[in-house]
């Protein structure tokens, strides 16, 4: 296929079973404690591949005891809408981030574990590329940028491109959320919200030409757009702008505590709580009128 894209090449159940944890390769002997621990990829449950999807824009729900895709294909999908996308690059870069293996590497020295982080990564890439290898491709990081390239050649890397997010964006969001309230899907209406402030957050921050945190954190992505659009209250502002700037950064906080213990994305822990058909609303409303603000934000900060 000529105009194949080649992160396709990626979506096998092999290199599947690579990224998500199950393929383990030989011990890897830590020098400072002299333990032992199988070369892998950090384990990636269903319910972390749903969190991980949403972070990248595909809102999806993990069913604690109920019916679920296989893990294989929670990544295919991911792949395919990060295909759509323009981010395979920034998923790849995700899942091996330093930090995605600190529950692996906790108990040793800093020197250690940015020795191991360095070997763990590099086999598991080299282990790719024996999958890649017969086909006369490869992976490759070149300046952060995870790229699939014929062996050997040279690769341009360019700007990412920004996704349109607009009006019509928010209306298609807020309606599937509001369906999902309609169906009684109030946690997958939740993750739809909270999906829908971080596409625009990301979208503004990159129509500044810088790049968006990926710590998951809402709030140091609302931070970004406060510093980047000059939103901070001051003394020359009106008292009433500023009330409202700093109702807005109660709704951000509001709506990243109900994420981490109401969204679908997550267990059932101590701490989570069951919401009702008004407090889902009144969650969905709050972020879309938060989404449009931002982008109302953006489209002037362009006209000055």
């Amino acid at each position: 296929m000529a105009n194949r894209n080649p992160y396709e090449l990626l979506k096998t159940k092999e290199i599947y079973a690579i990224l998500d944890g199950d393929t383990k390769y030989e011990n890897y002997e830590f020098s400072d404690t002299l333990n032992a621990i199988p070369i892998s990829m950090p384990y990636l449950s269903g319910s972390d591949l749903c969190a991980i999807s949403t972070k990248f824009g595909l809102p999806s729900t993990y069913s604690w005891g109920g019916t679920n895709l296989s893990r294989w294909q929670y990544l295919d999908n991911l792949f395919t809408h990060c295909i759509k996308t323009n981010r395979c690059s920034d998923l790849l870069a995700y899942l091996f981030g330093k930090q995605q293996f600190s529950s692996m590497f906790s108990g040793h020295g800093a020197d250690e574990i940015d020795k191991a982080y360095a070997y763990f990564s590099q086999t598991i890439i080299d282990k790719i590329n024996g999958t890649l290898y017969f086909g006369g491709h490869e992976l490759t990081v070149i300046s952060s940028h995870f790229i699939v390239r014929a062996i050997g050649a040279k690769v341009e890397i360019q700007a990412p491109k920004i996704n349109n997010v607009d009006r019509d964006y928010i209306k298609s969001i807020s309606e599937r959320a509001m369906e999902d309230i309609r169906q009684n899907k109030f946690d997958g209406a939740i993750t739809k919200a909270r999906t829908l402030l971080e596409e625009v957050f990301c979208y503004v921050i990159e129509k500044k030409n810088v790049t968006p945190s990926t710590s998951g954190n809402i709030s140091e992505l609302y931070k970004q757009v406060k510093d980047l659009y000059h939103m901070h209250g001051d003394a020359n502002t009106d008292r009433r702008i500023n009330t409202l700037l700093s109702g807005l950064e109660k709704i951000i906080s509001s709506i990243s505590e109900m994420r981490n213990k109401n969204s679908d994305a997550h267990g059932v822990g101590a701490a989570r709580i069951s919401i009702e058909e008004h407090h889902a609303r009144l969650f969905v409303n709050a972020s879309i009128a938060m989404a449009d603000f931002i982008l109302s934000v953006e489209t002037k900060g362009n006209r000055n």
